[in-house]
């Protein structure tokens, strides 16, 4: 109980790093994906289940094509593509669906705050143009920075993934 307590207490902390650096690069590190992952073995070692520790490592495959899939298709970055299916193995499947709607209200309401505020906030804008065109920006075909805001994901996942763990203590 002390090391499952332990991995609970790790996570959260790389959580919150992945959060913070989504919202400040809107990219997550290979390194904290990676750290999840390691911490999802750790657990599902520390549980040794191994019928649940292979439906969890099929849904975390899963969910990691279907993130790849989208990843490649442009609908979500790939820190997200990485750090969701490294999430999915972490909670495990038990706690799964849970995570995913968890996962999808907050990127629902976080996306609304971000849409609304590059909106309603033009000092927003600015910044976000200038992050943009530090980092590799979209060019459209006049060779322009694109103007689409871009929602930091990682930290739906982040919150969800905290979420889930501590309620499913």
């Amino acid at each position: 109980m002390v090391l499952h307590s332990a991995v609970v207490a790790f996570a959260v902390s790389i959580f919150a790093i992945v959060a913070y650096q989504d919202l400040r690069t809107r990219r997550i590190s290979n390194a904290l994906s990676l750290a999840i992952v390691a911490l999802g073995l750790a657990r599902i070692v520390l549980t040794a289940q191994m019928v649940d520790a292979g439906f969890t490592l099929a849904a975390a495959i899963l969910i990691f094509a279907v993130s790849f899939a989208l990843f490649q298709y442009g609908a979500i970055g790939g820190g997200d593509a990485k750090i969701v299916p490294a999430t999915a193995l972490l909670v495990g499947y038990r706690e799964l669906l849970s995570f995913l709607l968890l996962m999808s209200l907050c990127g629902g309401v976080l996306a609304l705050v971000t849409l609304a505020a590059d909106r309603l906030d033009p000092a927003v804008r600015c910044l976000r143009r200038a992050a943009r065109a530090a980092s590799a920006p979209d060019v459209d075909r006049g060779g322009v920075a694109a103007e689409r805001p871009t929602v930091p994901y990682g930290v739906a996942v982040a919150t969800a993934g905290v979420i889930t763990l501590l309620a499913g203590r």
